[in-house]
């Protein structure tokens, strides 16, 4: 669980370098998530993040890399899931909703539940709130994923198979100088109209 203070920011110090890859994640997630439609409500960090640190696999001090020993070699992390994180975020904003009044499932629903919003490809449309998958006990995904962190990443998927995509084999070509131009003018008329697309 992620302390935070009454305005709901995250707390500097350690803590602060141990979120920084969510953090960074949940920043690029206008860059690295499905492109969205006029459905789909404009993205609120502070509710519609995970409420868990994806963490580095090495601690940095100076930048410099270092093996992580002592306590925090022994800590269960969860790491390397920035994808994942995106396209769960994403995922959630366009195909969940949050009621929190009604009470909170047990652990095999909300698995449930979580899968049928993250089994939905992140590039479809904004389902309709009547026709979203219904999260009852909680305000929204930061705070379902603060309190049941653990349910949540269990099921939200693993980070390995994103390096392993058929479509990361582009990435080797080089491209023309006409490519870049052309994917640099989309790119700036994508965030001139607000919506969020997919860059890798």
């Amino acid at each position: 669980m992620l302390p935070v203070d009454p305005a709901g920011e995250a707390l500097s110090g350690i803590m602060t370098r141990e979120i920084t890859s969510t953090i960074v994640s949940a920043l690029l997630l206008s860059l690295a998530c499905g492109e969205a439609n006029a459905l789909t409500p404009p993205l609120h960090f502070k509710d519609d993040t995970v409420g868990f640190a994806n963490m580095t696999v090495f601690e940095y001090e100076n930048g410099i890399a270092h093996v992580r020993r002592g306590e925090s070699a022994k800590q269960k992390r969860y790491t390397r899931r920035c994808f994942v994180l995106c396209r769960t975020t994403m995922q959630f904003k366009k195909f969940a909703r949050f009621d929190p009044h009604a009470p909170p499932l047990d652990d095999q629903n909300l698995a449930n539940r979580i899968r049928r919003v993250t089994r939905r490809a992140a590039w479809h449309d904004t389902l309709p709130e009547d026709q979203r998958v219904v999260f009852p006990g909680y305000a929204n995904f930061r705070e379902m994923s603060t309190k049941r962190g653990y349910i949540v990443q269990r099921n939200i998927g693993y980070g390995w198979p994103t390096y392993w995509r058929i479509g990361n084999g582009r990435s080797l070509l080089i491209q023309g100088t006409g490519y870049q131009e052309k994917t640099h003018g989309e790119l700036n008329a994508a965030l001139k109209r607000g919506d969020l697309f997919v860059a890798f």
